[in-house]
């Protein structure tokens, strides 16, 4: 198919939009393009979007992309004159991510992994889109011995038939898919390998380290820590990610290209901070560690410094601040009667 005119703005499609950094993806691009959000709410939310519902220049549809997506099926796309202007860009945000609760989404997952990241990549191909996948520092498995942080071409040490194997050989799966699509068809596609992310939109019921210790120490209850306290991992502030994917897209490089942080901090120290924060009356309490989690290191991003010019600037400190006044101000929201009145 030959490429098509762009009329005002470039339509772009972001799957998975309605997720974490689906739902910051789509806040960033609607500035200035037009934006069709596809999710099916298994771990997304549509809170995640309700700000853009209004806007002209953002559409939502509720879709599994595991099945094939037809555009003509959805009259609410009409304005966006997709058969006739195209899709310039697609987004592969959509995979669940729980660590916790990963057992409830085995199937999902595979799913996610498989036929979503196939189906996305047939629009591209039909569009001759950009076209950018989602991937995680998963894939890398366990370090080896002395290893102290991960780059692109280290291969990874990944058990296939673990507990977590529909994520960590799922995305492995998924960038051969990526790669084996760029080589037949001639599509710009790209991986990013995201590590450790973080920020406003995480779910408080998501089973992830950060919203559930918010969550927790927001209602003065016991902040759980699984394992001793003293492992220690990398978080990345959501804006530096988003900042970093528009930048791949727009980049010639292909990756796989790793972004995340390069500090580390302990679990205790979060936990610490978050219960600071919020000037909460919780004790932090120790569970045994969950299973069959792999031990991180932090990304090696040389190539994201030299090729993009992208490197963090969010402080942990200050990302959890925000977080944590976000997430606090969704409560109010949601659980604050407006229609009560006191009593004279």
């Amino acid at each position: 198919m030959a490429k098509k005119a762009i009329f005002e703005r470039k339509n772009v499609l972001v799957i998975g939009g309605a997720g974490f950094i689906g739902s910051h993806l789509c806040t960033e691009l609607v500035r200035q393009s037009k934006v069709i959000c596809v999710d099916n709410f298994s771990t997304g939310s549509e809170e995640n979007i309700d700000n853009l519902l209004n806007n002209p220049s953002f559409r939502f549809v509720r879709h599994d992309m595991s099945a094939p997506l037809d555009f003509r099926k959805f009259s609410e796309l009409a304005s966006f004159q997709i058969e006739f202007q195209g899709i310039q860009e697609v987004y592969n945000c959509a995979c669940p991510t729980s660590s916790k609760h990963f057992e409830k989404f085995y199937l999902e997952t595979l799913l996610a992994n498989s036929y979503v990241v196939k189906n996305a990549l047939d629009i591209a191909v039909a569009h001759q889109a950009k076209f950018l996948h989602l991937s995680t520092s998963a894939i890398y498995g366990d370090p080896l011995e002395h290893q102290t942080s991960f780059h692109e071409q280290y291969w990874g040490f990944v058990n296939p038939v673990g507990l977590r194997s529909c994520y960590n050989e799922g995305k492995r799966f998924a960038e051969t898919l990526v790669s084996t699509y760029r080589r037949k068809y001639p599509i710009d596609a790209k991986i990013a390998r995201l590590f450790n992310v973080y920020g406003p939109n995480m779910r408080p019921d998501s089973g992830r380290m950060i919203p559930d210790m918010i969550r927790q120490a927001s209602e003065n209850n016991d902040v759980i820590i699984y394992g001793d306290g003293t492992e220690q991992k990398s978080y990345c502030y959501i804006s530096d990610i988003i900042d970093g994917l528009l930048k791949c897209i727009q980049s010639q490089e292909v990756g796989p290209i790793n972004m995340g942080s390069t500090e580390l901090y302990s679990i205790r120290f979060i936990a610490e901070r978050i219960i600071q924060v919020l000037s909460s009356q919780s004790k932090i309490m120790h569970q045994p560690a969950l299973p069959a989690i792999t031990r991180q290191v932090v990304p090696d991003i040389t190539l994201a410094k030299n090729r993009l010019g992208w490197y963090p600037v969010v402080r942990l400190e200050d990302g959890l601040s925000r977080t944590i006044k976000e997430m606090a101000a969704r409560k109010v929201l949601r659980f604050t009667d407006f229609t009560h009145k006191s009593n004279p």
